[in-house]
């Protein structure tokens, strides 16, 4: 390559060139490999300016990564990461497409941050229906279960019937999955039971999502505060970086599973009480709390037994998880959620005695459930279906790289071979 060339075009614009080490980088591999790639005429280089080293043209390089599949970065701590255009979470706030996830979940509807976040537009006044055929499918399904069965059981089977009715499910195209997307969330709503107790009364045609969900949740009638803190709560639970359940999503949609088996890998593991679940088990401790008059037994209950104090802490914050915070905030609002708060804040000031550990989300949606006569695992169902948007745009995002591309190499520690043929137990079958 000629210097003009190196330079750019002659318009002042210079192309994009890259260094070695940041050419190995993008690659995830080592400075020799790129060099041998050099000599296997799959990337041309330049000599730096000066003579020293070598330049790469930066498209070049990613044409190639994609042809022969980049490894991602290791991060800091040594864990796997993975480039992602969707969330950002750094100095205790959190971000989806480069703007405040907060304010957006505050001042827009749940199907207005997932339309963002999937597709980069905002979309006012979006709303999602559930096609009629796949609504008869997942309440069929869901009814069939046993009374028993908790809101994830309800949902995981809701969408494999839901998904049975889409002959598109396998087209992978982006509209096609925001098609399915955009019919699989009513649809995984609808199919719930109503509240016990609640009087039957659906909500009206066109209502947004958070008003469709209310009566599932609970008999309390709706009212414009309390689903503005749901329709909060849902915009602000839609996604979270890579947590485990989004990472098992990817891994789904790396294998180019459709969208609706995508949802149930995360599903599958959103179940989990270190994860969704966990909401429930801060509910429970909420309700004793008010039950016993006070945070300081139910905490010293907690920790005499080994367990820790849900609610508490996130190893992605320093200070009060910001999802926590806009929750509180807004349940100040609400007359009735008084006590919850006051017990939520009691568990916070009683474990700080011992422990500087800040309210997360889990907490809030406790608060949420606990004054509005929900069941514990309300905020575990509110978790899931808000999640299930976030699971889509990560799969969108997945679809476009190297299929299979998150294949890790295990280490083996078992006994070395060859192992002797173990012993025969029983007489083989004549």
């Amino acid at each position: 390559m000629t210097d003009q060339a190196e330079a750019g075009d002659g318009s002042g614009t210079a192309a994009h060139r890259l260094t070695t080490r940041e050419t190995a980088e993008r690659l995830g591999v080592k400075p020799e490999t790129v060099y041998a790639y050099v000599s296997r005429g799959q990337l041309s280089s330049a000599r730096a300016p000066g003579g020293r080293g070598s330049t790469f043209d930066a498209a070049e390089v990613d044409a190639l990564a994609r042809r022969t599949g980049r490894r991602e970065p290791a991060s800091p701590a040594g864990e796997p990461a993975f480039r992602t255009g969707i969330t950002l979470i750094e100095s205790d706030r959190y971000y989806f497409r480069g703007v405040d996830a907060t304010e957006l979940a505050l001042r827009h509807a749940y199907e207005e941050v997932a339309e963002w976040l999937w597709t980069g537009e905002m979309r006012t006044g979006m709303r999602f229906e559930a096609p009629a055929e796949a609504l008869a499918a997942a309440r069929r399904a869901v009814g069939a279960l046993p009374a028993h069965c908790g809101s994830t059981d309800r949902l995981r089977v809701a969408v494999v019937a839901a998904a049975t009715t889409d002959p598109l499910r396998f087209d992978l195209s982006r509209e096609a999955v925001l098609g399915s997307a955009r019919s699989l969330i009513p649809t995984l709503v609808a199919a719930l039971p109503a509240a016990a107790g609640d009087d039957g009364a659906v909500a009206p045609g066109g209502a947004g999502l958070a008003r469709q969900l209310w009566p599932k949740l609970t008999a309390r009638p709706a009212d414009e505060a309390s689903v503005h803190v749901l329709d909060t709560a849902l915009g602000l639970l839609i996604d979270h970086d890579l947590a485990a359940s989004t990472l098992a999503a990817r891994v789904a949609a790396s294998a180019h599973a459709h969208p609706y088996a995508v949802v149930s890998a995360g599903l599958g593991v959103l179940e989990g009480p270190l994860h969704g679940a966990a909401s429930g088990l801060a509910h429970r401790m909420l309700a004793e709390v008010l039950e016993r008059g006070g945070a300081a037994p139910v905490v010293a209950d907690h920790l005499r037994a080994g367990r820790r104090v849900p609610g508490l802490g996130h190893r992605l914050y320093t200070g009060e998880d910001p999802r926590a915070a806009t929750l509180f905030a807004l349940l100040a609002k609400v007359p009735r959620a008084a006590p919850a708060l006051a017990a939520a804040r009691d568990v916070v000031t009683t474990t700080a005695r011992h422990a500087p550990l800040h309210a997360n989300v889990d907490l809030a949606l406790a608060a949420l459930s606990v004054s509005s006569d929900m069941a514990p695992e309300s905020g575990e169902t509110v978790f899931a279906v808000s999640r299930t948007a976030g699971w889509i745009a990560h799969a969108l995002e997945e679809y476009g790289e190297r299929p299979l591309r998150m294949r890790p190499v295990g280490h083996y520690t078992g006994p070395r071979p060859p192992q002797p043929l173990p012993g025969a137990t029983g007489t083989r079958p004549q």
